[in-house]
This record gives C-alpha cells, structure tokens and sequence, in this order.
C-alpha cells in the first residue's frame, strides 16, 4: 500500500464524519415533531409580543408610575398586543373594517400571492435536504430564472399562451442550470454544497446587476437599472379578476408541491434521494448512483427555485431588477426547515411566512409599529426551528424516543 493512500485515508474518513454530523443535524431537524414546530411558532409570536410592548409609547409612559397605578401599565401593554395582533390578522387573513367582500378577503388573496414564490423555492429546498444536501443557492437560482424568464417575456414576441408557456420553462431551465453548477461539482469534486452555492449567490446578483447596464436589457424611458415590463401575453393570468393580485402561479405551486409528494413518497427517483440522504456509503454499497442523485437534486431543486423568480417577474413585479429575489430565497430556507421539507408542510408554511409579508404595510398604518418587526418574528422561528431541544425545554415536551434510547 502506497504512503498517498495511508495519509488520503483519515482526512475521507474525516470529511466523511463531518458530512455525518452535518446530516445528523439536518436530520434532528426534519424529524421534529409537529408540536415542536407549532410551539416554535408560538414562542417566535410571544417574543415577538414582548418587543411590540417595549416599542410601544404609551406602554414606556405608563410604566414610569407603574408601582403607583401598575393597572394603566398592563392596560398599555393589552392595548399595544391587541393593535399589533389585529393590524397582522387584518393585514393577512381578513379586513373586519372592509365596506366590500372584495376589500374583505383581499388580505388573504395577498398573502397567497406573497407566499406563491416561497412555495416554488421552499419544495425545492426540502427536495435537497431529504438528499442531505445543505442547498442555500435557492437566491442565486431564483435570480437567474427570473432573468431568463423576463427576457423572454418582454423580449420575445409569441402567441398568447405559448408565449407564457415559454417563459414558464425558460425560468425553469435558468435555475436549473444554476443549480446544476453546485451539483456537478459536488458530485465530481466533492466540493461542499453550501460554499459554493454561497459564492453563486453574489454572482448571480452581480451578473444580473451587469446585463441591466446593457442597453437590450434596460428599460427605454428610464436611467433605472430596470427591464421593460413583460409582454401581456407572457404574464401569468389573474385568477380571481383585476382587483386581486392573485395569479395562475400559486396554482402551479400547489401542481408542483403534489408533483414533489409524488416524486419523493411515491417514485423509484425519490426513494434514491431519500437513501442517500439517511446514508449515502450504504446507497453507494446498494448499488446507487450518490453522484446522480446530488446532480438531479440540485437541478431539479433549481428549476423549482426558478419557477418562483417566474412568480415575482411573469406574476407580481412584471419586471426585473437587482431587488427582485429580495429575501425570498433565504426565506425559503426556514418555509422549508419549518414545513420538515415534506410539501403540504411547506405549502402551510409558506403561507404563514407570505401572511407576515403581507401584514407589513397594515402593521405599520394602524399600530404604528416598524416592518421590522415582522422581520424579527421570521429571524426567531428560524432559530427555534433551528434548536428542537431548546423549543422542548421551554416548553417541557418529551424528547424523541431514539434520543432517549441514545441517553439511556
């Protein structure tokens, strides 16, 4: 036996146990119970109250008599949690003051369309960490969708129908060959998915920021790094009239999440990727391609994060800018990890995330609080989901049985 093959021996046996603890803990995660998910939630919600009373006026004014009248402090503080709760029920599900059935339900009607694009991107990170791949590049993937989408929206003259259809795939096709970069590599080279699904986020950013100084790329009547809007005949179809902003897109999302349900509970395909997921040396010894796997994971996981850049310039926005992708690929990353990366979980969270976007503008008209507050609520389920023992220990849930098997 060669001196290379003595000393390459530990550092795969040391990559090799890093990758397992790396899906040990993705794993911990997933397989969180649905209680503990709910009670990250409510938690998130709770915190999310306590910074709504510190940031409420009448709440500080009070409490500088509270051990005289401590009455008008918790009053306040009642006061504060009702306008606040109500302002993200009434910016999100319903409008209680609406004097139409339209302006009635228009909340709900936004928050399905804020939550479209984080469907499409959520079922294709949960599609990656079900294989044990750490996917952050559903912004990079997202972008360059959506840039190819547009092009061909606002570019390209086709027949109605056909022209959307095109577009469609185009976004598809876009995020599947952004994803299917880390892929290869990871898959060729062993290169760690996360790094350079990181890195091909900024590129992503910055490309796009450089076709739109391009004059075929920039809108005619404007010195704004902006397309020109998508032809009619390329956008998605409203699906309940003009007075809505709801599209065909969420229709597609909810065909694609029963497609992924399909693909990963039904499917040979899906079976491979969740084999290799839980244990990629023994789907290798099975007979399993791990290398295919990580490729089509990654690839199909980029073509659903281009179908939501579809959503934002075919559905939305109609246009692309650098500011298209937003949050939303980062976002998806916790709709995914909150859903447990199973499709019906992700479609529920997905809603609850577009709800909390869509409150935004309510919550700050009529309780007169920042929108960052809601970005707070959304950082803090992120780190509950992210530590299930921390979650059960507040809230004093059993522990898992193979944990307990593992303690004892």
């Amino acid at each position: 036996m060669s001196d290379s093959s003595v000393t390459e021996k530990p550092e795969q046996d040391s990559a090799e146990s890093g990758g397992d603890r790396s899906r040990g803990v993705l794993r911990e995660i997933l397989e969180s119970s649905t209680l503990v998910v709910v009670m990250a939630v409510v938690a998130s919600l709770a915190i999310g109250g306590l910074l709504v009373i510190f940031a409420d006026e009448a709440v500080r004014e009070a409490s500088v008599y509270f051990f005289s009248r401590p009455g008008d402090t918790f009053a306040a503080m009642g006061a504060a949690l009702g306008a606040a709760y109500t302002a993200i029920f009434q910016g999100a599900v319903v409008n209680l003051d609406a004097d139409s059935f339209t302006a009635f339900i228009r909340p709900f009607t936004q928050t399905l369309t804020m939550a479209t694009p984080l469907i499409f991107a959520g079922l294709g990170l949960g599609i990656g960490f079900r294989a044990g791949l750490f996917n952050i590049g559903a912004q990079g993937q997202l972008l360059i969708g959506a840039t190819l989408g547009a092009y061909v929206g606002f570019a390209w003259d086709l027949p109605w129908g056909i022209h959307l259809l095109v577009a469609v795939v185009g976004s598809a096709i876009g995020g599947a060959v952004w994803g299917f970069i880390p892929g290869f590599l990871k898959a060729r080279t062993g290169a760690h998915e996360v790094i350079v699904t990181i890195m091909l986020n900024y590129i992503a950013l910055n490309f796009v920021a450089w076709l739109l100084t391009l004059e075929s790329f920039q809108r005619a009547d404007s010195n704004n790094p902006i397309t020109p809007v998508v032809d009619e005949t390329s956008q998605y179809p409203l699906i309940l009239g003009s007075g809505f902003n709801l599209h065909l897109g969420f229709l597609l999302a909810l065909a694609c999440a029963a497609g992924v349900w399909w693909l990963m509970e039904r499917s040979t395909l899906g079976f491979e990727f969740r084999a290799v997921g839980a244990n990629p040396r023994a789907s290798r010894t099975a007979g399993m391609s791990v290398a295919k796997s990580y490729v089509l994971v990654m690839v199909i996981a980029g073509a659903l994060a281009g179908l939501a850049g579809s959503a934002q310039v075919l559905g939305t926005e109609k246009v692309l800018t650098t500011a298209t992708a937003g949050s939303l690929g980062f976002d998806a990353i916790t709709v995914a990890l909150l859903g447990r990366s199973r499709p019906l979980g992700t479609v529920m969270a997905a809603i609850l995330f577009g709800g909390l976007r869509a409150s935004g503008p309510t919550l700050q008209v009529q309780a007169g609080l920042p929108v960052d507050i809601v970005f707070v609520i959304q950082a803090l389920i992120v780190l509950f989901i992210a530590a299930p023992p921390l979650v059960r220990s507040i809230f004093r849930l059993p522990a898992p049985a193979h944990e307990k098997e593992v303690a004892a």
